[in-house]
């Protein structure tokens, strides 16, 4: 057995209890995992809003009738593409809803009903000097 130093053997020891409080503590109450929301940011979604670009571009530039219909059919297309995600989204949302109801799990069944009543909340975050002044109060996406 090798010779450590009593700093050493503390360190080690902390170590050791901290690895053992986590382990029991995942056995005993399991392993509690956040939500994830769903991501919007999809190749797909992508590509179209780069099609909406260029085509107001090519319109910007060159404003003759031909670019205005391009520009015309490429937003249409776009917003067909995003309310249909958005309807999809939203049924999953229900559905998800619906199957915390039928397995009696109320937490999340409110949680997500708060959720959908409250819509999307930016956050603020307020920037004060060292005065007390108010410097800025940028928006966290």
């Amino acid at each position: 057995m090798e010779k450590l130093s009593d700093g050493e053997n503390i360190n080690r020891t902390w170590e050791n209890n901290k690895e053992n409080i986590k382990i029991s503590a995942k056995q005993s109450l399991g392993l509690c995992e956040l939500k994830q929301h769903k991501q919007w940011s999809n190749e797909e979604r992508l590509r179209y809003l780069d099609q909406r670009k260029h085509a107001k571009t090519q319109w910007v530039l060159d404003p003759k009738q031909s670019n205005v219909d391009n520009l015309h059919n490429v937003r249409c297309e776009a917003s067909r593409y995003f309310r249909n995600k958005k309807k999809e989204y939203l049924k999953d949302k229900s559905d998800e809803l619906e199957t915390n109801s039928n397995i009696k799990n109320i937490r999340d069944l409110y949680g997500g009903i708060i959720d959908s009543k409250e819509g999307y909340q930016p956050r603020t975050n307020i920037v004060w000097d060292e005065m007390g002044d108010l410097v800025q109060t940028p928006t966290v996406l």
